[in-house]
């Protein structure tokens, strides 16, 4: 697990404390003022992947599977809260190879028979971050699995993932005021003196529509928390300590000789 930063000031961890103040910063383009939340920062887990089936019986040459590059909530939340669109760059061979997707769910299905690396822009609202910040992202996309070998199947997909938390460190108070009970957004204890303007809801959108708790592949979707992650490296330090004890052990026998 990573946490991406969309400022150069990143912090380890977000206050709890009630020691958070308002900045104001002013917009000399627009000529408006943007109240900040100095010393706070909000929390987006993200999975981003791709999936790939074999299409057995109707695989040809050119198109052997069928596959869909993704990114979703880290729990299948619908993170159209934050992301105003995702930009998926595909293999030159592709027509109209770069592909942007500006609802969610942010993904696209295709066919094809080679793996390559997909890049992946998220660009965020305007009161997320500065304008026009993106997070560029990439991913291999991968048809045959690496650690199962036998005959390919239909039923069972080759899914590859990935999992990260996007940081917004000194959140704009709109922004803040706008995803702070919102599932998909971890956000910390809030001063209680902190008065946050109010945001009125858009009944224009279903907030459910673009969550990916329904959606047709969701069984073969990994599930990420942050105990699962903490449990993967602690795993991965045992792993670590244990080959020093045995290059220590070999170490020492050479020594011997």
């Amino acid at each position: 697990m990573t946490r991406i930063s969309l400022t150069n000031d990143t912090h380890s961890h977000a206050l709890e404390e009630s020691d958070s103040t308002m900045i104001e910063i002013e917009d000399e383009d627009n000529k408006t003022s943007t109240k900040k939340i100095k010393d706070l920062e909000i929390f987006v887990p993200i999975a981003y992947g791709t999936i790939s089936f074999w299409l057995g019986k109707k695989a040809t040459e050119t198109q052997s599977h069928t596959w869909t590059v993704y990114v979703r909530g880290a729990t299948n939340e619908d993170l159209g809260v934050v992301i105003k669109k995702v930009v998926f760059q595909l293999h030159p061979s592709f027509s109209n190879a770069r592909r942007v997707v500006e609802s969610p769910p942010f993904e696209l299905t295709e066919r094809g028979w080679g793996e390559f690396e997909i890049a992946i822009s998220i660009f965020f609202h305007d009161d997320a971050c500065e304008k026009e910040k993106q997070l560029d992202l990439f991913h291999p996309l991968k048809l045959y699995s690496e650690v199962e070998h036998g005959p390919l199947s239909t039923k069972k997909p080759v899914i590859v993932e990935s999992y990260d938390e996007i940081v917004f460190p000194n959140p704009s108070e709109k922004f803040l005021a706008r995803v702070h009970d919102h599932p998909a957004v971890i956000v910390p204890r809030l001063p209680p003196t902190l008065n946050l303007p109010h945001v009125p809801m858009d009944d224009s959108r279903d907030d459910k529509r673009g969550d990916t708790k329904d959606h047709p592949h969701v069984q073969w979707f990994n599930k990420f928390s942050e105990a699962d992650e903490l449990l993967k490296l602690a795993e991965a330090r045992q792993q670590v300590q244990n080959h020093i004890v045995k290059l220590r052990r070999r170490m020492s026998m050479l020594d011997n000789i």
